[in-house]
């Protein structure tokens, strides 16, 4: 086996600012905001939860295609942080005014949580619990005109917020899904 391709190596990190998928559809995943409201969003995410299990059941697991892209094991890790860190600043913008999130370095938590390493069922279920739980506080907002704004200045509304976080595990599940 080529070396990197078990998840021994770090991938290079993506410095794409991805928030043009605000405006424009993506051509990969074929993901579209203009398609789906803000309230839709916590639907998505619990369909898109629904997904991880059978890929975290896959023999692949842990195997990274290439060089540059990492293994199911490692988006499904990835994905359950973003439910995580999107349901904390979901509550940021719900309870302060235009706060500014914390940086998160997407890449640098994959090496230093190991995502290659971790136990599918273990990250199915708190993959799982995470999505159910950002969907529920989801389900609660009322005001999706409150503002908050990304370490690099980007501002959101949490209506733009919201469109904007769906496509990441839109986008991942569409990653680990065999062409």
């Amino acid at each position: 086996m080529p070396p990197g391709h078990d998840g021994g190596m770090p991938i290079t990190p993506d410095t794409k600012n991805w928030t043009w998928v605000l405006d424009e559809p993506c051509p990969e995943c074929g993901f579209d905001a203009s398609t789906f409201t803000a309230p839709d969003v916590a639907a998505m995410v619990r369909a898109n939860v629904e997904h991880w299990p059978a890929v975290l059941r896959r023999p692949d697991v842990r195997q990274r295609p290439d060089d540059s892209t990492w293994s199911p094991l490692e988006y499904a890790a990835h994905v359950r942080d973003v439910f995580r860190l999107y349901e904390y600043r979901l509550g940021l913008m719900l309870t302060e005014d235009d706060p500014l999130y914390p940086n998160w370095d997407q890449d640098e938590t994959a090496v230093a949580e190991r995502y290659n390493e971790q136990d599918p069922a273990v990250v199915g279920s708190e993959l799982a619990s995470a999505g159910a739980s950002l969907a529920d506080a989801l389900d609660g907002v009322t005001d999706w005109s409150r503002p908050g704004r990304r370490s690099d200045g980007v501002s959101f509304t949490i209506e733009t917020f919201a469109k904007y976080f769906i496509h990441d595990p839109v986008h991942h599940l569409w990653d680990v899904t065999p062409r």
